[in-house]
């Protein structure tokens, strides 16, 4: 189910290269918004093997938001800009936002991290690294995410 929503939206966005008017928006609001509950405004560069959990429920993804390749994206996660910045998040490869997380701002998180549930990113993360709480702190560094996976 969570990777549903990820092929929908690839290929509305797929769709949406090649110009064709209206029926990109059409798909992307009918299934990915409507039906799924979930809003990733088309433009938003996914990575291959990322997967939204619970088929997308409540997370919102910004336009220009670029993530990684295996990332895993929790129910109700916001990865989006501020009104008085034009750079959004960027998120590396094979990390896991837990379920509530924010992530917003011109932020940078590396590969190999976990957004802890709830938390609120603002600051950039560094490689192999756990953040939570509010705002997001570093809670432990020099992780193997394979024993979080």
């Amino acid at each position: 189910m969570s990777k549903i929503v990820v092929y929908i939206y690839n290929f509305a966005l797929f769709l949406h290269n090649l110009k064709i008017p209206i029926l990109p928006k059409l798909i992307n609001i009918i299934f990915v918004r409507l039906l799924f509950g979930c809003q990733i405004s088309l433009g938003a560069k996914l990575g291959k093997g990322t997967a939204i959990g619970y088929g997308g429920m409540g997370t919102v993804i910004h336009d220009r938001a670029v993530i990684g390749k295996n990332v895993l994206i929790g129910s109700g996660v916001v990865i989006g800009g501020t009104s008085k910045k034009y750079e959004v998040p960027v998120i590396g490869d094979n990390c896991e936002i837990a379920p509530g997380a924010k992530v917003i701002g011109p932020v940078k998180i590396g590969n190999n991290c976990i957004v802890g549930a709830n938390a609120v990113v603002i600051r950039d993360v560094p490689d192999n690294t756990i953040v939570g709480g509010v705002p997001a702190k570093v809670l432990k560094t020099d992780i193997d995410i394979s024993q979080y996976r």
